[in-house]
């Protein structure tokens, strides 16, 4: 695999030590503790955080996140417990976002995140799972449903950046552009606020956000982000060979819901459901109706609970 880009923090002892205070702090308010996984790469070492992995009757859900996200904040307030059934669940910190995973990244046209992807599963010693993905990580479930469909029993799109390119609406790119330009607390919540979330249907808890507040303001900051960005996988999408479910926010000002629908229709043949959340924003991996609609499809499509 080629390593096409490297991203890094900046003061790396000092700010893979931040991280992990971060994460206990998560641990503290939900009450639960993530055991981790560290798996030799072809991009490196790659992160995994697991949760009641041990039980090998359960089904296995696979998460990969958003750019400039880690998977974790799927389970700000317990999100994770609104899936509303019991599963073997890991959260991959993809490899180049801001996350104690190694920076290296393939070119984003390729479809090396795909073989990427395999390789996670295959050192978590997965031979099959339901993979979800938000935003960035909706396209790394595509690709590995185009080069390893045979581990991929089916795969959930949430706000995907894989079926449309990046909006280049003046009032999304001001509001995404804003704290990268003037990176503090208030213009990030700004960020949040206008295009993360949808108030008050689609929020966090005061504790939540103002942990979310802090992760972003940390990844933009301490991390050199050099990882290229999602992009509109046309053509490719046809060669998707996986059972996918796209979950799509109507109020998401990065990719449009309509035209994420219009497109997955077009080009996805393995098409089974869409399902669009009434004001919701970008961040619907946060929208606790998102997680028990995922639960319900893992439950009917997969072994009887």
């Amino acid at each position: 695999m080629e390593i096409k880009y490297k991203s890094y923090f900046k003061d790396e002892k000092k700010d893979h030590a931040y991280f992990e205070d971060w994460v206990a702090q998560l641990e503290r308010v939900n009450g639960r503790t993530f055991e981790r996984h560290v798996i030799a790469t072809s991009l490196g070492r790659t992160h995994v955080w697991n949760l009641d992995t041990k039980d090998e009757t359960l089904e296995t859900l696979v998460v990969f996140p958003g750019a400039r996200t880690t998977p974790l904040i799927w389970d700000f307030d317990r999100g994770l417990d609104n899936l509303n059934l019991p599963l073997k669940i890991y959260l991959v910190e993809t490899n180049g976002l801001p996350n104690p995973s190694d920076g290296a990244t393939p070119d984003i046209k390729s479809l090396d995140f795909g073989h990427w992807a395999a390789e996670v599963l295959e050192g978590l010693e997965i031979d099959k799972a339901f993979v979800a993905g938000a935003s960035f990580g909706g396209l790394i479930c595509m690709k590995l449903g185009i080069v390893h469909p045979e581990k991929v029993k089916a795969a959930f799109l949430l706000n995907p950046g894989c079926l449309q390119s990046f909006s280049l609406s003046f009032q999304n790119l001001y509001y995404n552009l804003l704290p990268i330009v003037r990176p503090t607390p208030k213009n990030i919540l700004k960020f949040l606020n206008k295009a993360v979330f949808c108030k008050p249907d689609h929020a966090l808890s005061p504790q939540a956000e103002q942990m979310l507040v802090d992760y972003e303001l940390f990844a933009i900051s301490r991390y050199k982000d050099n990882t290229q960005k999602p992009y509109y996988m046309d053509e490719q999408l046809a060669n998707v060979k996986v059972d996918t479910y796209l979950l799509v926010g109507d109020k998401d000002l990065l990719f449009p819901y309509q035209k994420s629908i219009d497109n997955a229709k077009k080009h996805l043949k393995t098409l089974k459901e869409i399902k669009v959340f009434n004001n919701v924003a970008h961040g619907i991996e946060t929208y606790g109706r998102a997680m028990q609609y995922i639960g319900e499809k893992i439950k009917s499509h997969g072994k009887a609970f």
